[in-house]
């Protein structure tokens, strides 16, 4: 290995993990997800590695594209900022539309008791939800859909950062290392994410929050709302 080639390298992982780290839309969506949905270890990690390869692999490929026809960084720029526009502005409808569902779902299933007098003058009452079973229905369509939309808003999300390492080894028409860059910018970014995710949903789940149970969905919805908002209008 070339002292250029380590040093692409260590600001390939620099990049990515602080990229990861400061950007809350790299995790945000995934811990929210995962602690409302009830998400296992195994599927809230194959889902954020899939947004994740998502993510990353569209900007490589636009980077690539970039190499192919000879374009500078500053003509990769707009179509970069207009691709976080559409992603930030998806984050906050999708984050929107969750947050309204999940008020409507935990009003429906709202717990309330029934009194029943008895022949011998005693009363007896009991608590239950009304149209558990109707929400049921809609519960498990939101649930298969749910993964592909974060996936398509991640594939939409560009990785900034990455855009000029790739450039400064194509410019010098060492491919082997654009391609070594790629790697392990994807390599660093996916783990962080992964890392972040799942250990905040384990912090989490440790805490007890039985009150808010009802109110999970709706807790997640303007999460990801707030995230989209802080992209958009922060820049973060």
């Amino acid at each position: 290995m070339t002292n250029e080639l380590g040093i692409l390298l260590i600001t390939a992982v620099s990049i990515g993990f602080f990229h990861t780290l400061f950007g809350p839309d790299h995790y945000v969506p995934f811990i929210v997800m995962a602690k409302a949905r009830k998400w296992s270890f195994w599927k809230t990690s194959w889902i954020t590695v899939l947004c994740g390869l998502g993510h990353v692999v569209s900007s490589i490929i636009l980077g690539f594209v970039g190499i192919a026809f000879g374009l500078a960084i500053a003509q990769l720029e707009p179509l970069e900022s207009m691709r976080g526009s559409i992603a930030g502005w998806a984050l906050i409808a999708f984050g929107l539309i969750y947050f309204i569902w999940g008020m409507r779902r935990a009003y429906r299933n709202q717990p309330h008791t029934h009194r029943h007098p008895h022949s011998d003058g005693t009363m007896h009452e009991h608590k239950h939800v009304h149209a558990q079973e109707h929400v049921h229905v809609h519960e498990e369509s939101a649930r298969s859909i749910t993964p592909w939309v974060l996936f398509v808003i991640f594939v939409l999300g560009p990785c900034e950062p990455l855009i000029p390492i790739l450039m400064y080894p194509a410019a010098q028409g060492n491919m082997f290392h654009v391609v070594a860059v790629s790697l392990v910018f994807s390599a660093a970014t996916i783990g962080t994410m992964l890392v972040v995710v799942l250990g905040s949903v384990a912090g989490l789940n440790l805490v007890p929050a039985a009150r808010l149970e009802r109110y999970t969905h709706a807790l997640a919805g303007m999460a990801i709302f707030l995230c989209g908002a802080a992209i958009q209008f922060l820049g973060l």
